[in-house]
């Protein structure tokens, strides 16, 4: 049971300081709340005080360190974001550079292959090559070369074939070049034709065709190769 002596009196000014410093530090306001403590007597109430001033700068200081943290983590999800941006655009330079669709000369294009065909990549080069088909009325034939490709499994060549047949029903033509001793026996092997695609050994050759049958088609020479 407490005695009077265990009684500690407060006048008004004091508690209504504590108050009004539990209530800024309610809202947000931490610093102002501190100011508000800034003194305090030496006294069983006074220690109330100390405590809630530690308490409220141990707070404070958490605070501060989590803003912190959020800005370093926004820093960080900026500098992610423009990462994830410049390999978005390198990938689309690969694309176009894996898919280089050329104009080789007026209504003939080609398309020089280099390195892996695989299944993926055949489709990326169908939907470039019969988009770039069907927006231009003057591409008449389409030369794909393969000199630089090495390899080429049963789904690619079948695959190949097919867009042969595609840029045709666009109105164009499809010759293929290039096709090494390698690749030629494979598809042998496969039993896959590329008779429809009439295979040249060279992009020259292909490109002396291409020509020729412009110019039988328009009535006139169409160019002529040295």
């Amino acid at each position: 049971m407490h005695t009077p002596e265990d009684m500690v009196s407060v006048d008004e000014l004091r508690m209504q300081r504590v108050i009004s410093a539990v209530a800024l530090a309610s809202t947000g306001d931490i610093d102002l709340a501190l100011r508000q403590l800034e003194t305090a007597e030496q006294d069983a109430f006074g220690k109330l005080e100390v405590a809630l001033r530690v308490f409220l700068s141990q707070l404070s200081a958490t605070l501060h360190q989590n803003a912190r943290a959020l800005d370093a983590l926004a820093a960080s999800k900026g500098e992610l974001e423009g990462q994830l941006r410049t390999i978005q655009r390198q990938e689309l330079a690969i694309r176009e550079l894996s898919v280089p669709i050329i104009d080789i000369w007026q209504g003939i294009l080609t398309l020089p292959l280099v390195g892996l065909l695989d299944s993926m990549r055949a489709v990326e080069v169908t939907e470039r090559l019969l988009a770039r088909v069907a927006e231009d009325s003057d591409v008449a034939w389409v030369i794909l070369d393969l000199t630089g490709v090495r390899v080429v499994d049963t789904m690619t060549a079948q695959h190949l074939v097919k867009l042969g047949q595609a840029v045709r029903l666009l109105g164009a033509r499809c010759i293929i070049t290039g096709l090494g001793g390698h690749v030629a026996e494979t598809l042998v092997a496969l039993g896959i034709s590329f008779e429809e695609l009439t295979p040249m050994r060279s992009l020259r050759e292909g490109l002396k065709v291409c020509l020729a049958r412009c110019a039988a088609t328009h009535g006139g020479p169409a160019g002529k190769l040295p």
